[in-house]
């Protein structure tokens, strides 16, 4: 991940070309084991509810008093979304998600924490992303992605040139794009991508500062089972100008 514009240095980023011609899945399976009864209930009754309508999206509509809004993409279990929901009640939170497992676990978080400050789209991230008004966010989150580690496979990861300029666009000035990964192809291919946007910068000065989780982003159990496992990760947070 090479010396950055702050002067922290990490390997050297891949070159690697843009492949995506055409629009390609971001992700695997959808499902994973059966759903408890109560799943399926949230399934029938919450999710209709919270689910991010279709069209031109209408951020102060979708969260009538909410101060400031967030996106993340593949939110996974959910935990991550529903801990920045309780820690900011006035931030409305999209999540993006396709397997219906994680869906299962998030809306169990939602109706327990009765939060009402969250929305899903379960179904492919950049259905939403382009629909989000011009400097309308001021978070957005991808932590822990497939890294689809194939060369063949990298047209179907999230960050590309245009996923990256998409993030550029909706995020208001200050606000702050933060990516995870385990993964240290992904990480240095992040890293290109989101170094190449001038609309962004890199907010490390140390090298703790992409090594070290700070404090106040929440803890996700797929960074539980790499730390597990002994695998390193790669906290990238970025700012935009």
């Amino acid at each position: 991940m090479g010396t950055h514009r702050s002067g922290a240095a990490v390997e050297a980023p891949l070159r690697l070309t843009e492949v995506p011609r055409r629009r390609s899945e971001l992700y695997g399976r959808r499902a994973g084991r059966p759903l408890s009864v109560q799943q399926q209930a949230l399934f029938q009754t919450l999710l209709p509810r919270i689910s991010v309508p279709a069209g031109a999206i209408d951020l102060r509509a979708l969260f009538p008093g909410a101060e400031q809004f967030a996106f993340e993409v593949g939110f996974g279990g959910g935990e991550h979304l529903a801990a920045q929901a309780r820690a900011h009640p006035k931030r409305g939170h999209i999540g993006c998600e396709p397997y219906i497992n994680g869906q299962a676990k998030l809306l169990t978080h939602i109706h327990e924490g009765a939060l009402t400050n969250v929305r899903i789209h379960p179904e492919d991230a950049r259905e939403v992303l382009v629909r989000l008004p011009d400097a309308s966010l001021s978070a957005a989150f991808v932590l822990f992605p497939d890294p689809w580690p194939k060369l063949r496979h990298c047209k179907r990861r999230f960050i590309q040139a245009q996923s990256v300029a998409e993030l550029a666009r909706v995020l208001r000035p200050g606000g702050e794009f933060r990516l995870a990964t385990d993964h240290m192809e992904y990480g240095r291919w992040a890293l290109s991508h989101l170094m190449a946007q001038p609309l962004f910068r890199w907010a490390a000065e140390r090298a703790s500062d992409w090594r070290v989780r700070p404090g106040d982003w929440p803890p996700t159990r797929y960074e539980q089972k790499a730390l597990a496992a002994r695998r390193p990760c790669v906290y990238l947070h970025f700012v935009r100008v």
